[in-house]
């Protein structure tokens, strides 16, 4: 898993509350297990017209935004099935932090267990990052994990809360697989002793 330290990018206004996991990346696309490729298709349905063509006011589709890796959204993100597809879609656009007052529980595990920084703020602070992402371009936002700091474009600085453990995996771009393998040389002196002590197994 990619290492998430500290973020400067583009951040993308998603105002709409309730946007659920099969917004983010529709259950047509669930068929495949690879991580990659999903990033075309997310938000599939409100990117793209019947005929695949793009929705041109949709905002990851506006040239402001087409690179944005941060997005900033309504209450309740996240909510609805419990697909991992939605932080891999996430990640394969090339977003790699949201900030929302509130995620749904499984989706905001499933982002830290991808490399995705998921932000929960108060409402005022939202509403401000929410108005510095309106911006467009120069919507420019520093997300500073070890800090835990939020810069807007003018300098203003938003703090915010993370579980330490979740800190320290992202910092070092832990996922469970990652957390096992840090205990490879314990494991490994266990089955050699489990091995000697049971040559039979």
């Amino acid at each position: 898993m990619e290492k998430f330290d500290k973020l400067t990018g583009i951040a993308a206004p998603m105002p709409l509350v309730n946007i659920d996991t099969d917004m983010i990346i529709p259950k047509v696309f669930l068929k495949t297990i690879k991580r990659e490729g999903l990033g075309v298709n997310l938000f599939d349905e409100m990117r793209y017209d019947r005929q695949g063509n793009e929705i041109e006011d949709f905002v990851l589709n506006k040239p402001a935004y087409r690179d944005a890796q941060i997005i900033v959204a309504g209450d309740n993100f996240g909510c609805g099935s419990s697909r991992e597809h939605a932080p891999w879609a996430l990640l394969d656009f090339g977003i790699r932090c949201v900030i929302s007052t509130s995620f749904a529980d499984i989706f905001y595990n499933n982002c830290f267990k991808n490399g995705i920084l998921p932000i929960v703020l108060p409402q005022e602070d939202v509403d401000k990052l929410m108005d510095d992402a309106e911006r467009g371009a120069n919507a420019v936002v520093t997300v500073d994990l070890e800090a835990q700091e939020i810069t807007g474009p003018d300098g203003g600085k938003v703090t915010f809360d993370i579980d330490p453990f979740r800190k320290h995996c992202l910092l070092n771009g832990l996922d469970d697989i990652g957390l096992t393998l840090e205990k490879s040389a314990s494991i490994e002196a266990f089955e050699e002793k489990a091995a000697q002590a049971r040559p039979w197994v």
